[in-house]
């Protein structure tokens, strides 16, 4: 009878130990953040500028060009972002009913003045605006942030990157097209932070 007592208190005390295994590992797996390098990466140190204004900046896993999609420039002939290779492209996707989108555009414009003198490095603003829309779009442009006005017709973009649909998103290029940086949401990019990224890009050989 002791035997059969201490058989089935052991019995139990293995499948408490068991199940509390079990539930340990399900909290571990479950509060640790699923093992991801979009905040920082090998090949990379950038994410060190993912504070302040740049919080939400994130840093790819691997060095990818940007997708060869066409979209125009200002002239409504076909470009790609291959044309800006040779230097740093800060793109930036935006639209007129996209509020945070118009609240962040000074930034770019603030950014782009910083770096007016320096021809390696370009603000990119690529309206997904349609139809009807695009001369508010082009007037609100040049009142607000006089930068040079490209269009995506297709409004196709925004799902080519990161963001998946999400605006405004802002996508770093270094200076052989590769996808860097970037941040899905509005920022401030006249920001010591987003400078020190760009010097960061521009400091490589």
């Amino acid at each position: 009878m002791g035997v059969s007592r201490s058989l089935a208190a052991g019995l139990v005390g293995a499948v408490v130990l068991g199940a509390a295994g079990v539930g340990a590992l399900l909290y571990v797996n479950l509060v640790q953040p699923a093992k991801t390098s979009v905040r920082g990466s090998d090949h990379s140190d950038l994410a060190r500028f993912a504070t302040g204004a740049l919080e939400k900046l994130e840093i790819p896993a691997a060095l990818e060009p940007a997708t060869d999609y066409v979209f125009l420039d200002p002239k409504g002939q076909d470009v790609g972002f291959d044309a800006f290779n040779g230097q740093v492209a800060v793109i930036n996707l935006w639209a007129m009913w996209c509020a945070p989108c118009r609240e962040e555009m000074p930034t770019l414009a603030g950014l782009a003045n910083a770096y007016s003198d320096n021809a390696e490095v370009i603000v990119v603003p690529i309206n997904v605006d349609l139809g009807e829309n695009l001369p508010e779009a082009r007037a609100f442009l040049a009142d607000n942030a006089p930068l040079t006005f490209f269009n995506d017709p297709k409004f196709q973009l925004p799902f080519e990157f990161a963001g998946k649909g999400a605006m405004p998103q802002t996508i770093i290029l270094d200076r052989q097209g590769r996808i860097r940086a970037h941040l899905t949401g509005d920022a401030d990019w006249a920001s010591p932070e987003a400078m020190a990224l760009i010097d960061a890009l521009l400091s490589e050989g």
